[in-house]
């Protein structure tokens, strides 16, 4: 086919090419995860630099400057790269960006200069760089437009020759690792980029710009396939944009090395995005806060994704959220899927039970000026992450902290009710109308609901009838905490603590919560509240019980003694109060939830 002489690039001919690239990636998505066996077996290689372009696509508009729109594909590609692959790509057009002359046109010349000079900046963003990856192949495409840039040939000409030259690197991945050559496949990063530009080849050769300018990728879903089992050495894939980082980058990798591997820095000392595999993402992000401003965390659980495709025990995803408190042993054995609710200490973001434990938080409560802050989950998050049940379930039903509280239950069932439709699958969105240890209860209840076999419309019934049994009283110890953060007025707060008195606080059945009690000692609290539970169990038996405590142990085993004389039975959990709960009850504080049959 001939194509058509182009010797010029301005800004609007950069972003069409970018978005028929993108838009071949979100089509083969599924083809490259399926060949994903590096640096993890996780099959998910073409929804990260599916996700990476989409964050691109769905973002900016097309303006004539070239220097301006190499700009902002960059800088959202970092804002929203996913994934080693989609980080280094992302990287790859960073490095683009900053080589690239301040001009709204630019020649074929000076884009092979922008392209070779942007190599150095993918290869330093990763620690441990590997030949026969995305990085060899972007690297020899490199060097072919830098061989051919003086050619009389046109731009588009030079791109079209350059398929040739993709395709032999992309075959020599698998002679380069050993991975490769056992398993005969290519290396799935370095066909995304191969499969990119095609895309862009596709622009080129089209008669018709139009059909590739109103072509959109926001119906093209991102997608989990492939049923494989893989060891998993570090569990979370975790990643985090810092704004001002004020050590060196090299200094950055080598620390995160330490943590964990598969490490990638990329972006600048202004605005860096960093990728790593580890064990322990709270005490990495306690770590890192002293490094620069963390704006932006994620840490996907690689265990639960993996068992969610190969160790399924049920065919029902039991979802919740983070202020749910509930045993890490139980979360496990039933393979709850949990999002975290967002905390913020000033810039600095965080995931509640997963970026920053019980420890951190106390300490960083006590010396922080400014009180913390907590958002909702959004929708986008739930849509993820219920996409990828969904892909694999027959059916998900998520439990959520009371819709008085937060908005998050309504995101919830926002995504809901577009995956339900997309997948033609049943998602159940349930409101408890409460939180912590008796949002706790309500989810086992569901969990062991599922393992014995109930319908789902059974079980949604069953816990919409029993979550009015389920109660929670919380014995707050020092009010500074509620006067911080602006529960209690200062003046109250004075009186209150002036006077000694320890309030006791529960949930009414509109999920409100509510003062029950007040006292002048927390042992007080203990007797007033095992005197209330006594009344309301009258003719009633306790299916179970949990008691929570916020740095409070020997607070918990008072409760958990009383509870053990009164109901013959152990708590089926004792663990730390969620941060999210935490950050408004504060240290110290004990709580009991209980669920009646």
């Amino acid at each position: 086919m001939e194509v058509k002489s182009l010797f010029q690039l301005d800004g609007r001919l950069l972003f069409f090419a970018f978005q028929a690239g993108g838009n071949r990636l979100l089509q083969h998505q599924a083809e490259i995860n399926n060949i994903n066996v590096f640096p993890v077996n996780d099959k998910d290689t073409g929804t990260n630099l599916a996700s990476t372009v989409r964050s691109v696509l769905d973002t900016i508009k097309p303006t004539k400057s070239y220097k301006e729109t190499i700009y902002l594909i960059a800088n959202n590609a970092l804002m929203g790269a996913r994934g080693n692959s989609g980080i280094i790509f992302s990287q790859f057009l960073y490095g683009i960006s900053c080589e690239t002359p301040e001009k709204a046109t630019i020649s074929q010349a000076e884009f092979a200069e922008s392209i070779k000079k942007s190599i150095p900046y993918i290869y330093e963003a990763v620690a441990n760089p590997v030949e026969g990856t995305i990085l060899t192949v972007i690297k020899d495409w490199s060097d072919f437009l830098s061989d051919k840039k003086h050619n009389s040939k046109s731009f588009s000409e030079i791109i079209v020759d350059s398929l040739e030259l993709l395709n032999e690197s992309l075959n020599e991945t698998k002679l380069k690792m050993k991975m490769l050559q056992q398993q005969n496949l290519v290396d799935a990063g370095a066909k995304g980029f191969v499969v990119f530009i095609e895309g862009v080849i596709d622009f080129i050769r089209s008669t018709n710009i139009r059909e590739f300018v109103f072509q959109s990728a926001m119906n093209i879903p991102l997608i989990h396939t492939e049923d494989i089992d893989y060891d998993i050495q570090f569990r979370f894939c975790t990643e985090a944009i810092i704004k001002n980082v004020n050590i060196g980058k090299t200094e950055l990798q080598y620390f995160l090395s330490d943590k964990g591997d598969s490490v990638v820095v990329a972006g600048s000392e202004k605005l860096c995005r960093v990728h790593v595999h580890t064990n322990n993402p709270a005490e990495l992000f306690f770590r890192l806060k002293d490094f620069g401003t963390i704006t932006f965390q994620k840490a996907d659980d690689m265990i639960r994704q993996n068992e969610a495709v190969t160790r399924r025990k049920w065919n029902i995803a039991l979802v919740t959220d983070s202020t749910c408190d509930l045993s890490q042993e139980l979360t496990d054995f039933y393979q709850v899927y949990s999002l975290p609710l967002n905390i913020n200490f000033g810039d600095n973001h965080y995931l509640d039970k997963v970026t920053i434990t019980p420890d951190h938080f106390y300490d960083l409560l006590e010396s922080s000026v400014e009180p913390p802050t907590t958002s909702q989950i959004n929708e986008q998050s739930f849509t993820n992450l219920y996409s990828h049940l969904a892909s694999h379930y027959d059916a998900i039903i998520s439990v959520h902290l009371t819709s008085q509280f937060s908005g998050t239950y309504l995101n919830s069932v926002k995504a809901a009710e577009k995956i339900a439709a997309e997948f033609n699958k049943p998602v159940y969105t349930i409101d408890s109308k409460t939180l912590s240890g008796a949002l706790g209860l309500l989810v086992l209840r569901v969990a062991q609901a599922i393992e014995a076999g109930l319908p789902i419309d059974k079980i949604v019934e069953l816990v919409e009838k029993c979550r009015t049994d389920a109660k929670i009283f919380v014995s707050v110890k020092d009010l500074k905490y509620m006067i911080k953060g602006g529960r209690v007025s200062k003046q109250k707060g004075y009186i209150a603590n002036l006077l000694g008195i320890n309030p006791i606080v529960s949930m009414d059945e509109s999920g409100k919560s509510i003062l029950f009690g007040q006292t002048f000692s927390q042992r007080a609290n203990i007797n007033k509240v095992m005197k209330q539970i006594k009344k309301i169990s009258t003719g009633k038996t306790i299916w179970n019980y949990s008691v929570l405590h916020a740095h409070n142990p020997s607070g918990a085993q008072i409760y958990a003694d009383k509870m053990l004389i009164l109901t013959g039975k152990q708590p089926i959990s004792v663990v730390d109060i969620s941060p999210v709960i935490g950050m408004n009850a504060g240290s110290g504080t004990i709580a009991v939830s209980l669920l009646f049959d």
